[in-house]
């Protein structure tokens, strides 16, 4: 068997330069958006609120991801993916292929321990909020793949 010998004092490890506060500002801005999406969500569930719905879970974790919102329509499971963004178009464009797929797999799972199982009456939605604060639903945003 051979041996390889290393020189762990010739490595050297590159020093990326980090200005002052440059990490602080990094964590504010992380703290402000996290904050951000938990108001919008707050709003979302308010308008589900104001038109009958009921929230079941917020965040809900599955195996295949997070769901921002599932909530009980007089007679539908609803599947909520709350997006916010500075304008309406912005807040659209921001929800991709593979998150539907995500969602999509989620909500099966999620479906899995409700009573009605697989043959509950579901739909999709997608609500976008903008920079003020304005909240708009899109029912049957998208739907199985």
């Amino acid at each position: 068997m051979r041996q390889l010998a290393f020189d762990f004092e010739a490595v050297t490890v590159p020093q990326f330069p980090v200005r002052p506060g440059q990490l602080l500002r990094r964590q504010e801005r992380g703290r402000r958006a996290c904050l951000s999406g938990q108001a919008a969500e707050e709003a979302v569930i308010r308008v589900y609120a104001a038109r009958g719905a009921v929230l079941l879970e917020r965040r809900w974790r599955g195996r295949a991801g997070e769901i921002d919102a599932i909530l009980r329509a007089p007679d539908t499971y609803v599947f909520c993916e709350v997006k916010k963004a500075a304008t309406f178009n912005l807040a659209l464009q921001r929800l991709h292929h593979g998150q539907m797929q995500r969602i999509f797999t989620a909500a099966s799972e999620y479906l899995g321990l409700t009573p009605e199982g697989q043959l509950a009456p579901v739909r999709f939605d997608l609500a976008v909020v903008n920079g003020a604060g304005a909240v708009r639903i899109l029912e049957n945003a998208f739907g199985h793949f």
